[in-house]
């Protein structure tokens, strides 16, 4: 359990630049659902108060990953994974469906995703597969195992249908594997095995409003108040905020309603609107010092279970960045891939306070025997 000399060696700034970014979010949340009265009056959506309940219990989670070993953790791994997988077919047999999409289980006034924790049940399993494995991930034995860990919850996951979180697994899998020893040339194989199975992918695999999603990407004038709208009003959305933004509340995109779901998938999208160039150069600045510390993290970690860790954890994380930002540019088709830290979602953010919970317990043990 949590030594009170393991205080000092907290990676403060790493904690204080994610809790900025989760407040940065809360505020955006709270400026895109704000609800104006005919009389001029306004009062702040439920939306922001499960927000904010949400960054309390992802406080609370990330303070219970910080205090307990990451070994401790690791060597239960085995039973943190089965419990992902039991609660992921519990949600396809009973969870409960909202827009079309079977992916939540509710549990009073709380609805939870466990999709969201996919991330890191899968990077706790493979840290501690390839980190006890002397062998690493040089073994294509070893490679097939791992992933077909990663396979089993990113099917569930698909099935729901998310494809989006569903994703987010495979830069787990890619980040955990290349530390252990995943050959790059081994790794352009799968790419390219890729690329040759998307045909398939796309006849078979994809729904059909998938398929419109991407089409309507290459082209959104194709279907302008259909499929591709979210993508033209995305683009409007970030060039309209110029150097220093509209100001707060005061954009027209997220006010007005033109961007739907704009706190969730498009929460980047109102900031850019709202603060401007400004504000976009500080959030990704917030979110590369984030990543950059968290990869210093996994170099300093004392054993290989650790850096493997945190390498699956921040993997994941710099991939729904990335995306999330290029999509709500308008430079990426529109999937459910949340922005971490900011956008709308008890379980989203909850996970993910847990993950860099994770990772600063990584850091801050790096002293201990």
């Amino acid at each position: 359990m949590f030594e009170r000399r393991l205080y000092f060696h907290i990676d403060w700034l790493l904690l204080g630049a994610v809790v900025l970014l989760s407040l940065i979010g809360v505020a955006m949340i709270y400026s895109t659902t704000y609800i104006t009265m005919p009389n001029g009056t306004g009062h702040a959506n439920s939306q922001v108060w499960s927000q904010l309940y949400a960054l309390g219990l992802g406080v609370l989670a990330l303070l219970l990953c910080l205090a307990v070993d990451y070994r401790m953790l690791a060597e239960h791994s085995l039973f943190i994974y089965g419990s992902l997988i039991v609660l992921l077919v519990f949600v396809l047999l009973k969870g409960q469906s909202q827009m079309g999409a079977q992916r939540w289980i509710p549990i009073g006034p709380f609805h939870l995703q466990p999709s969201e924790f996919g991330r890191i049940g899968v990077a706790l399993l493979l840290a501690m597969y390839f980190g006890e494995n002397r062998r690493g991930a040089r073994n294509t034995s070893d490679l097939i195992l791992g992933g077909i860990f990663t396979i089993i919850p990113l099917v569930l996951i698909a099935k729901q249908p998310d494809l989006g979180t569903a994703v987010t697994l495979l830069p787990v899998f890619i980040g955990v594997a290349y530390l252990a020893g995943l050959r790059v040339r081994l790794l352009g194989v799968l790419a390219l095995a890729a690329i040759l199975a998307a045909p398939v992918a796309w006849k078979f695999a994809l729904k059909d409003y998938q398929r419109q999603r991407m089409q309507t990407f290459v082209d959104p004038s194709q279907d302008p108040r259909g499929a591709g709208y979210q993508t033209i009003q995305a683009r409007i959305t970030v060039g309209s905020g110029g150097l220093t933004g509209k100001g707060f509340r005061r954009g027209t995109q997220g006010q007005l309603k033109y961007l739907p779901v704009a706190h969730n998938d498009f929460i980047f999208s109102v900031l850019a609107e709202e603060l401007g160039f400004i504000g976009v150069l500080t959030a990704l600045g917030l979110y590369l010092f984030v990543i950059l510390r968290s990869l210093e993290a996994a170099r300093l970690a004392k054993d290989r279970l650790g850096a493997y860790l945190v390498g699956g954890i921040i993997t994941g994380f710099a991939f729904q960045v990335i995306y999330n930002v290029t999509m709500s540019a308008g430079l990426a088709p529109v999937k459910g891939i949340t922005l971490p830290l900011m956008s709308y979602g008890g379980s989203s953010l909850i996970a993910s306070l847990a993950g860099f919970g994770l990772i600063l317990n990584v850091r801050m043990r790096r002293f201990t025997n």
